[in-house]
């Protein structure tokens, strides 16, 4: 080292070179053992560590994989199964039992509903001379036709019985008894003009023989829910309303809708219709006003006869007759009336 004044300066160590080298073969000997260690110790614990979680992530996989598999066959399963139960069971009610809002105890409830009745005129005469074949071919493409008419517009489909229909709006879920009851009148008009396009395609698939339907509604408060045994039962409604209905039908001409006054306060804004005669129905102790289902208002745009007096009978719906044939069938109905009217009070309605 040079000092400020220009004095030089020697500094040195004395090492023992012994020292060094013992310290040193120290370090080193440390190090040997600690990689001994790692080796002999550390690293077959993480490779068997490695494995392990290994394998275990390969069982996790499989179990994964089988879980999901089983998953997706139960899952299979229970679509097949929601499918064939929808084919036993109206919409609403399958929906209900998955949905688990549903139960499978005897009970029930009062409700308002409207009933609508249907069966075939002269089903027995009709399908007396025809083969098996025909018959199912001609009776499932009808009743495939009034289910989907039913579901579109909410309808419960509570049983077939025979060449008959029972269905009925307003549960288990309800829009409202107007809207429930417009619902099955719509749903009724809808069939009425759909037979008319079958019988098209029968005649045409080589069958002669056609259905003719009527139907018969009303609305009232009925028992609904779960009627059987423990072992077996059916969800459906019971009561004189349901009767009424059954009644009407039975009543009805051809081709025809019959409806109850209760029905009729309910959809007479939306719905024409025409009032028959009022009759006393075996097993109801009161009398029911009957009315006749024409059309949607909007759609009615020629008057409808109902005469009913003296003996003469005569109803036509102008909407139905052929265009070409409108103008001839007005003069000739006019005359009539005016000849009826001028003996009697009876009005047109």
């Amino acid at each position: 080292l040079i000092a400020d004044d220009g004095s030089v300066y020697v500094m040195g160590a004395d090492l023992d070179i012994s020292y060094i080298d013992h310290h040193l073969k120290k370090a080193m000997i440390h190090d040997v053992f600690i990689g001994i260690y790692f080796l002999l110790i550390i690293l077959p614990v993480a490779l068997i560590y490695r494995k392990v979680v290994k394998k275990d992530k390969e069982l996790l996989e499989l179990t994964v994989k089988e879980r999901t598999a089983e998953l997706n066959a139960t899952n299979g399963f229970l679509n097949t199964l929601s499918t064939q139960l929808s084919r036993y069971l109206s919409p609403q009610i399958k929906d209900m039992l998955f949905e688990g809002k549903g139960h499978t105890e005897i009970k029930s409830t009062r409700k308002k509903v409207t009933v609508y009745f249907s069966d075939i005129k002269n089903f027995t005469a009709i399908t007396a001379h025809m083969e098996p074949e025909e018959l199912t071919y001609i009776l499932n493409s009808y009743f495939d036709t009034m289910n989907e008419i039913a579901i579109k517009h909410g309808a419960t489909i509570d049983k077939y019985i025979g060449d008959a229909i029972l269905i009925f709006t307003g549960d288990p879920e309800s829009r409202g008894e107007k809207e429930d009851a417009l619902a099955c009148v719509s749903m009724g008009l809808e069939m009425r003009e759909q037979i008319v396009e079958l019988q098209k395609i029968w005649k045409k698939a080589g069958y002669s023989q056609g259905f003719q339907v009527r139907a018969g509604i009303n609305t009232g408060y009925v028992t609904v829910g779960n009627f059987g045994s423990q072992r077996r039962m059916d969800y459906t409604i019971v009561g004189s309303q349901v009767n009424i209905a059954a009644r009407l039908e039975s009543l009805a001409e051809a081709d025809t809708i019959l409806i109850s006054h209760e029905t009729y306060s309910l959809i007479k804004d939306k719905i024409e219709c025409v009032i028959d005669q009022e009759v006393l129905l075996r097993g109801i102790d009161w009398p029911i006003q009957t009315y006749k289902v024409i059309g949607f208002l909007n759609e009615s745009k020629y008057k409808v006869y109902d005469i009913d007096s003296n003996g003469v009978s005569i109803f036509v719906n102008m909407n139905k007759i052929p265009q070409k044939y409108k103008k001839g069938v007005e003069e000739k109905m006019k005359e009539i009336e005016d000849i009826i009217l001028e003996y009697s009070n009876d009005k047109l309605l």
